[in-house]
Protein backbone atom coordinates (compact mmCIF):
# COMPACT_ATOMS: atom_id res chain seq x y z
CA UNK A 1 0.00 0.00 0.00
CA UNK A 2 0.89 3.63 -0.57
CA UNK A 3 0.71 6.88 0.93
CA UNK A 4 1.27 9.94 0.74
CA UNK A 5 4.22 12.46 1.09
CA UNK A 6 2.32 14.09 4.22
CA UNK A 7 1.28 11.35 5.26
CA UNK A 8 4.46 9.36 4.91
CA UNK A 9 6.48 12.32 7.01
CA UNK A 10 3.68 12.18 9.92
CA UNK A 11 4.80 8.94 10.54
CA UNK A 12 8.51 9.43 10.32
CA UNK A 13 8.13 12.60 12.46
CA UNK A 14 6.83 10.22 15.59
CA UNK A 15 10.06 8.47 15.27
CA UNK A 16 12.59 11.47 15.53
CA UNK A 17 13.01 11.69 11.62
CA UNK A 18 13.68 15.59 10.97
CA UNK A 19 11.52 17.38 8.56
CA UNK A 20 9.79 20.77 7.91
CA UNK A 21 7.76 22.25 9.73
CA UNK A 22 3.74 22.00 7.44
CA UNK A 23 1.00 20.63 7.20
CA UNK A 24 -1.81 19.25 4.71
CA UNK A 25 -4.57 21.63 3.44
CA UNK A 26 -7.86 20.25 1.52
CA UNK A 27 -9.10 23.71 0.25
CA UNK A 28 -7.37 26.68 -0.76
CA UNK A 29 -8.49 28.67 2.19
CA UNK A 30 -6.78 25.66 4.66
CA UNK A 31 -3.44 26.34 2.57
CA UNK A 32 -3.23 29.58 3.80
CA UNK A 33 -4.43 28.67 7.24
CA UNK A 34 -1.43 26.04 7.34
CA UNK A 35 1.00 28.82 6.13
CA UNK A 36 0.35 31.45 8.70
CA UNK A 37 1.36 28.78 11.50
CA UNK A 38 4.55 28.32 9.61
CA UNK A 39 7.55 30.88 10.35
CA UNK A 40 10.29 31.96 7.72
CA UNK A 41 7.95 34.03 5.27
CA UNK A 42 8.82 31.33 2.30
CA UNK A 43 6.14 28.05 1.90
CA UNK A 44 6.45 25.25 -0.50
CA UNK A 45 3.35 24.14 -1.96
CA UNK A 46 3.56 20.49 -2.93
CA UNK A 47 0.64 18.50 -4.98
CA UNK A 48 0.23 15.15 -3.35
CA UNK A 49 -0.60 12.03 -5.59
CA UNK A 50 1.34 8.34 -5.59
CA UNK A 51 3.76 9.61 -7.95
CA UNK A 52 7.27 11.10 -8.61
CA UNK A 53 8.32 14.02 -10.61
CA UNK A 54 5.62 15.95 -9.62
CA UNK A 55 7.96 18.95 -9.77
CA UNK A 56 8.65 18.68 -13.22
CA UNK A 57 5.14 18.33 -13.64
CA UNK A 58 3.83 21.73 -12.07
CA UNK A 59 2.97 19.94 -8.42
CA UNK A 60 5.66 22.11 -6.67
CA UNK A 61 5.42 25.94 -6.18
CA UNK A 62 7.77 28.43 -3.86
CA UNK A 63 5.33 30.82 -2.51
CA UNK A 64 6.78 34.33 -0.82
CA UNK A 65 4.09 35.55 0.21
CA UNK A 66 0.16 34.34 1.14
CA UNK A 67 -1.53 35.36 -1.17
CA UNK A 68 0.51 33.26 -3.39
CA UNK A 69 0.16 30.41 -1.39
CA UNK A 70 -3.34 30.71 -1.69
CA UNK A 71 -3.21 31.78 -5.36
CA UNK A 72 -1.03 28.50 -6.24
CA UNK A 73 -3.41 26.18 -3.94
CA UNK A 74 -6.05 27.76 -6.04
CA UNK A 75 -4.48 26.77 -9.17
CA UNK A 76 -3.46 22.97 -7.79
CA UNK A 77 -6.69 21.71 -6.92
CA UNK A 78 -8.08 19.83 -8.72
CA UNK A 79 -5.71 20.18 -11.59
CA UNK A 80 -4.73 16.77 -13.44
CA UNK A 81 -1.05 16.31 -12.68
CA UNK A 82 1.15 14.43 -15.41
CA UNK A 83 4.28 13.39 -14.54
CA UNK A 84 6.84 10.34 -15.68
CA UNK A 85 4.95 8.29 -13.22
CA UNK A 86 1.33 8.84 -14.05
CA UNK A 87 1.18 8.12 -17.70
CA UNK A 88 -0.50 10.32 -19.97
CA UNK A 89 -3.45 9.99 -17.58
CA UNK A 90 -2.10 11.64 -14.89
CA UNK A 91 -3.89 12.56 -11.63
CA UNK A 92 -6.54 14.43 -10.12
CA UNK A 93 -5.09 16.83 -7.18
CA UNK A 94 -6.97 17.07 -4.34
CA UNK A 95 -5.16 17.43 -1.45
CA UNK A 96 -1.70 19.55 -0.83
CA UNK A 97 1.34 19.61 1.63
CA UNK A 98 2.51 23.27 2.86
CA UNK A 99 5.60 23.26 4.30
CA UNK A 100 8.37 25.89 5.22
CA UNK A 101 10.74 26.88 2.58
CA UNK A 102 14.14 25.48 3.41
CA UNK A 103 17.99 27.09 2.55
CA UNK A 104 19.47 23.75 1.06
CA UNK A 105 23.27 23.60 0.94
CA UNK A 106 23.33 19.82 -0.54
CA UNK A 107 20.52 17.15 -1.81
CA UNK A 108 21.47 13.91 -0.96
CA UNK A 109 19.44 10.39 -1.32
CA UNK A 110 18.67 7.32 1.57
CA UNK A 111 16.04 4.84 1.09
CA UNK A 112 15.62 1.14 2.65
CA UNK A 113 14.09 -1.56 1.19
CA UNK A 114 14.00 -5.50 1.48
CA UNK A 115 16.69 -7.16 -0.49
CA UNK A 116 14.91 -10.68 -1.40
CA UNK A 117 18.51 -12.17 -2.85
CA UNK A 118 20.00 -11.55 0.62
CA UNK A 119 16.65 -11.67 3.01
CA UNK A 120 18.59 -8.87 4.09
CA UNK A 121 17.16 -5.16 4.40
CA UNK A 122 19.52 -3.14 2.13
CA UNK A 123 20.26 0.80 3.60
CA UNK A 124 21.40 2.85 0.31
CA UNK A 125 22.70 6.69 0.08
CA UNK A 126 23.62 8.88 -2.98
CA UNK A 127 25.04 11.92 -3.16
CA UNK A 128 22.82 12.19 -6.49
CA UNK A 129 20.25 13.42 -4.30
CA UNK A 130 16.91 15.55 -6.15
CA UNK A 131 17.21 12.31 -9.17
CA UNK A 132 15.33 9.20 -9.43
CA UNK A 133 17.55 6.68 -8.26
CA UNK A 134 16.60 4.38 -10.43
CA UNK A 135 18.48 6.81 -13.39
CA UNK A 136 21.31 6.63 -10.92
CA UNK A 137 21.86 3.31 -10.73
CA UNK A 138 21.68 2.95 -14.21
CA UNK A 139 23.88 5.53 -15.16
CA UNK A 140 26.30 6.20 -12.26
CA UNK A 141 25.70 2.56 -10.01
CA UNK A 142 28.93 3.93 -8.42
CA UNK A 143 27.45 6.91 -6.59
CA UNK A 144 25.17 4.46 -5.07
CA UNK A 145 26.32 3.12 -1.62
CA UNK A 146 24.44 -0.08 0.27
CA UNK A 147 25.29 -1.43 3.31
CA UNK A 148 22.90 -4.59 4.12
CA UNK A 149 21.32 -4.95 8.08
CA UNK A 150 21.45 -8.81 9.28
CA UNK A 151 17.86 -9.17 10.76
CA UNK A 152 19.44 -10.27 14.01
CA UNK A 153 21.89 -7.55 15.47
CA UNK A 154 20.39 -4.83 13.56
CA UNK A 155 21.54 -1.32 11.99
CA UNK A 156 25.05 -1.01 13.99
CA UNK A 157 26.70 1.85 14.68
CA UNK A 158 29.71 1.44 12.60
CA UNK A 159 27.04 1.29 9.55
CA UNK A 160 25.55 4.44 10.33
CA UNK A 161 29.16 6.03 10.28
CA UNK A 162 29.72 4.50 6.97
CA UNK A 163 26.42 5.68 4.97
CA UNK A 164 27.46 9.38 6.09
CA UNK A 165 30.81 9.69 5.63
CA UNK A 166 30.11 8.01 1.80
CA UNK A 167 27.23 10.95 1.59
CA UNK A 168 30.58 13.43 2.16
CA UNK A 169 29.55 14.78 5.99
CA UNK A 170 31.39 16.06 8.37
CA UNK A 171 31.42 17.27 12.12
CA UNK A 172 28.08 17.74 13.75
CA UNK A 173 26.35 16.58 10.07
CA UNK A 174 27.71 13.03 10.98
CA UNK A 175 25.74 12.97 14.33
CA UNK A 176 23.08 14.68 12.77
CA UNK A 177 22.72 11.81 10.15
CA UNK A 178 22.94 8.48 12.68
CA UNK A 179 20.40 10.13 14.46
CA UNK A 180 18.54 10.51 11.54
CA UNK A 181 19.70 7.13 9.59
CA UNK A 182 18.56 5.16 12.82
CA UNK A 183 15.42 6.88 13.26
CA UNK A 184 14.29 6.31 9.80
CA UNK A 185 15.33 2.82 10.29
CA UNK A 186 13.29 1.99 12.89
CA UNK A 187 10.11 3.64 11.22
CA UNK A 188 10.82 1.28 8.79
CA UNK A 189 10.91 -1.89 10.45
CA UNK A 190 8.20 -0.94 13.24
CA UNK A 191 5.37 -0.32 10.30
CA UNK A 192 5.75 -2.84 8.42
CA UNK A 193 7.42 -1.21 5.77
CA UNK A 194 8.74 -2.42 2.22
CA UNK A 195 10.10 0.92 1.11
CA UNK A 196 11.56 4.27 3.16
CA UNK A 197 12.84 6.81 0.81
CA UNK A 198 14.29 10.26 1.21
CA UNK A 199 14.67 11.41 -2.16
CA UNK A 200 16.28 14.27 -1.49
CA UNK A 201 17.36 14.06 1.94
CA UNK A 202 18.93 17.60 2.26
CA UNK A 203 21.92 19.60 4.10
CA UNK A 204 20.36 23.03 5.57
CA UNK A 205 22.74 25.61 5.35
CA UNK A 206 23.14 25.84 9.38
CA UNK A 207 24.20 22.30 9.15
CA UNK A 208 20.94 20.29 9.42
CA UNK A 209 19.96 17.07 8.23
CA UNK A 210 16.39 16.46 7.48
CA UNK A 211 14.04 14.50 5.12
CA UNK A 212 12.46 16.99 2.18
CA UNK A 213 10.38 14.72 0.49
CA UNK A 214 9.21 10.96 2.02
CA UNK A 215 7.92 8.29 0.57
CA UNK A 216 7.01 5.20 2.25
CA UNK A 217 5.12 1.72 1.00
CA UNK A 218 3.84 -1.27 2.76
CA UNK A 219 3.79 -4.84 2.92
CA UNK A 220 -0.15 -5.11 2.60
CA UNK A 221 -0.35 -8.43 4.33
CA UNK A 222 1.49 -6.94 7.22
CA UNK A 223 -1.54 -4.12 7.29
CA UNK A 224 -3.47 -6.24 9.97
CA UNK A 225 -0.89 -5.30 12.19
CA UNK A 226 -1.00 -1.36 11.35
CA UNK A 227 -4.71 -0.48 11.47
CA UNK A 228 -3.61 3.23 11.93
CA UNK A 229 -1.33 2.87 8.56
CA UNK A 230 -4.62 1.34 6.90
CA UNK A 231 -6.38 3.90 7.57
CA UNK A 232 -4.23 6.53 5.78
CA UNK A 233 -5.08 4.36 2.33
CA UNK A 234 -6.48 6.73 -0.45
CA UNK A 235 -8.62 4.71 -3.08
CA UNK A 236 -8.70 7.93 -5.51
CA UNK A 237 -5.12 6.98 -6.13
CA UNK A 238 -5.60 3.28 -6.81
CA UNK A 239 -7.04 1.73 -9.93
CA UNK A 240 -10.40 1.35 -9.80
CA UNK A 241 -10.19 -2.26 -11.12
CA UNK A 242 -7.28 -3.33 -8.51
CA UNK A 243 -9.70 -2.03 -5.85
CA UNK A 244 -12.47 -4.22 -7.25
CA UNK A 245 -10.20 -7.16 -7.95
CA UNK A 246 -8.96 -6.76 -3.84
CA UNK A 247 -12.65 -7.32 -2.97
CA UNK A 248 -12.90 -10.75 -4.19
CA UNK A 249 -9.25 -11.44 -3.44
CA UNK A 250 -7.67 -11.36 -6.98
CA UNK A 251 -4.14 -10.40 -7.49
CA UNK A 252 -4.74 -7.89 -10.22
CA UNK A 253 -2.76 -5.07 -11.08
CA UNK A 254 -3.11 -3.27 -14.78
CA UNK A 255 -0.43 -2.91 -17.53
CA UNK A 256 -0.62 -1.16 -20.74
CA UNK A 257 -0.43 -3.95 -23.27
CA UNK A 258 -3.97 -5.45 -24.96
CA UNK A 259 -3.76 -9.08 -23.89
CA UNK A 260 -5.51 -9.72 -20.69
CA UNK A 261 -4.06 -12.40 -18.49
CA UNK A 262 -6.15 -14.32 -16.22
CA UNK A 263 -3.70 -17.11 -14.42
CA UNK A 264 -3.77 -19.45 -11.14
CA UNK A 265 -0.54 -18.28 -9.25
CA UNK A 266 2.00 -15.67 -8.98
CA UNK A 267 5.00 -17.49 -10.62
CA UNK A 268 2.07 -18.80 -13.49
CA UNK A 269 1.42 -15.32 -14.20
CA UNK A 270 4.82 -13.97 -14.57
CA UNK A 271 5.18 -16.61 -17.04
CA UNK A 272 2.70 -16.40 -19.37
CA UNK A 273 3.37 -12.30 -19.31
CA UNK A 274 6.82 -13.38 -20.63
CA UNK A 275 5.51 -15.71 -23.12
CA UNK A 276 2.85 -13.33 -24.57
CA UNK A 277 6.35 -10.76 -24.60
CA UNK A 278 8.16 -13.74 -26.65
CA UNK A 279 5.09 -14.29 -29.09
CA UNK A 280 5.37 -10.62 -29.97
CA UNK A 281 2.17 -9.36 -28.07
CA UNK A 282 1.75 -6.64 -24.71
CA UNK A 283 0.15 -7.95 -21.56
CA UNK A 284 -2.44 -5.99 -20.55
CA UNK A 285 -2.26 -7.11 -16.72
CA UNK A 286 -1.20 -9.47 -14.06
CA UNK A 287 -3.77 -11.45 -12.78
CA UNK A 288 -3.67 -14.41 -10.24
CA UNK A 289 -7.01 -15.68 -9.49
CA UNK A 290 -5.82 -18.36 -6.53
CA UNK A 291 -5.48 -22.15 -6.73
CA UNK A 292 -9.08 -22.76 -7.09
CA UNK A 293 -10.21 -20.92 -9.98
CA UNK A 294 -14.03 -21.30 -9.37
CA UNK A 295 -17.08 -20.05 -11.33
CA UNK A 296 -17.35 -16.92 -9.22
CA UNK A 297 -13.47 -15.77 -9.84
CA UNK A 298 -13.33 -16.36 -12.88
CA UNK A 299 -16.40 -14.07 -13.36
CA UNK A 300 -14.95 -11.28 -11.84
CA UNK A 301 -11.55 -11.28 -13.02
CA UNK A 302 -12.59 -11.73 -16.50
CA UNK A 303 -15.50 -8.44 -16.00
CA UNK A 304 -12.24 -6.83 -14.16
CA UNK A 305 -10.05 -7.97 -17.51
CA UNK A 306 -12.48 -6.60 -19.97
CA UNK A 307 -13.55 -3.23 -18.06
CA UNK A 308 -9.69 -2.17 -19.69
CA UNK A 309 -10.56 -0.79 -22.85
CA UNK A 310 -7.14 -1.96 -24.31
CA UNK A 311 -7.80 -5.61 -23.97
CA UNK A 312 -8.66 -7.18 -27.13
CA UNK A 313 -8.05 -10.56 -26.34
CA UNK A 314 -8.31 -12.94 -23.32
CA UNK A 315 -5.60 -15.43 -22.28
CA UNK A 316 -6.84 -17.94 -19.45
CA UNK A 317 -4.35 -19.97 -18.48
CA UNK A 318 -4.86 -22.50 -15.90
CA UNK A 319 -3.09 -25.86 -14.48
CA UNK A 320 -5.41 -28.18 -12.77
CA UNK A 321 -3.69 -29.11 -9.93
CA UNK A 322 -5.72 -27.85 -6.92
CA UNK A 323 -8.81 -28.65 -8.90
CA UNK A 324 -9.27 -30.86 -11.91
CA UNK A 325 -9.20 -29.17 -15.52
CA UNK A 326 -12.80 -30.21 -16.46
CA UNK A 327 -14.08 -28.38 -13.19
CA UNK A 328 -12.24 -25.60 -14.45
CA UNK A 329 -13.73 -25.76 -17.72
CA UNK A 330 -17.20 -25.65 -16.38
CA UNK A 331 -16.45 -22.58 -14.34
CA UNK A 332 -15.43 -21.15 -16.79
CA UNK A 333 -18.12 -21.99 -19.35
CA UNK A 334 -21.04 -20.69 -16.67
CA UNK A 335 -18.94 -17.72 -15.73
CA UNK A 336 -18.97 -16.44 -19.35
CA UNK A 337 -22.39 -17.33 -20.53
CA UNK A 338 -23.53 -14.84 -18.20
CA UNK A 339 -20.89 -12.12 -19.12
CA UNK A 340 -21.42 -10.26 -22.93
CA UNK A 341 -18.25 -11.94 -24.34
CA UNK A 342 -16.59 -9.63 -26.97
CA UNK A 343 -13.06 -10.39 -27.54
CA UNK A 344 -11.43 -13.70 -28.38
CA UNK A 345 -11.27 -15.96 -25.89
CA UNK A 346 -7.99 -18.32 -25.40
CA UNK A 347 -7.88 -20.99 -23.06
CA UNK A 348 -4.92 -23.72 -22.50
CA UNK A 349 -5.30 -25.56 -19.80
CA UNK A 350 -3.46 -28.41 -18.19
CA UNK A 351 -3.38 -30.81 -15.51
CA UNK A 352 -6.16 -33.80 -14.52
CA UNK A 353 -8.67 -34.68 -16.46
CA UNK A 354 -7.16 -31.74 -19.20
CA UNK A 355 -8.62 -33.47 -22.17
CA UNK A 356 -12.08 -33.66 -20.83
CA UNK A 357 -11.60 -29.88 -20.37
CA UNK A 358 -10.50 -29.08 -23.70
CA UNK A 359 -13.45 -31.01 -25.40
CA UNK A 360 -15.68 -29.65 -23.04
CA UNK A 361 -14.40 -25.86 -24.23
CA UNK A 362 -14.45 -26.82 -27.94
CA UNK A 363 -18.11 -28.40 -27.83
CA UNK A 364 -19.01 -25.00 -26.04
CA UNK A 365 -21.50 -22.29 -28.11
CA UNK A 366 -19.15 -19.46 -26.77
CA UNK A 367 -16.49 -20.35 -29.48
CA UNK A 368 -13.40 -20.47 -27.18
CA UNK A 369 -9.95 -20.73 -28.89
CA UNK A 370 -8.76 -23.75 -27.18
CA UNK A 371 -5.13 -23.82 -26.93
CA UNK A 372 -3.06 -27.05 -27.12
CA UNK A 373 -0.01 -26.14 -24.90
CA UNK A 374 1.38 -23.20 -23.36
CA UNK A 375 3.29 -21.53 -26.23
CA UNK A 376 0.14 -22.25 -28.33
CA UNK A 377 -1.98 -20.48 -26.35
CA UNK A 378 0.31 -17.13 -25.89
CA UNK A 379 0.63 -17.28 -30.13
CA UNK A 380 -2.72 -17.80 -30.15
CA UNK A 381 -3.77 -14.70 -28.11
CA UNK A 382 -1.38 -12.48 -30.11
CA UNK A 383 -2.48 -13.53 -33.81
CA UNK A 384 -6.11 -13.60 -32.96
CA UNK A 385 -5.42 -9.69 -32.32
CA UNK A 386 -3.35 -8.98 -35.84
Amino acid sequence: MKIHEYQAKQIIRSYGVAVPEGGSAFSAVEAEAVAKGIEGGRWVVKAQIHAGGRGKGGGVKLASSLSEVRSFAQSMFGMRLVTHQTGAEGRIVKRLLIEQGIDIARELYAGIVLDRETAMDVFMVSTEGGVEIEKVAAETPGKIVKIYIDPLTGLKPFQLRRLAYALGLTGEQVKSATTFFTALYKAYKETDASLAEINPLVVTKDGKVLALDAKMNFDDNALYRHPNVAELRDLDEEEPAEIEASKYNLNYIKLFGNVGCMVNGAGLAMATMDIIKLAGGEPANFLDVGGTASAETVKAGFSIIVSDLNVKAVLINIFGGIVRCDRVAQGIIDALTDLKVSVPVVVRLAGTNADMAAKMLRESPLKFIVADDFEDGAVKAVRVIE
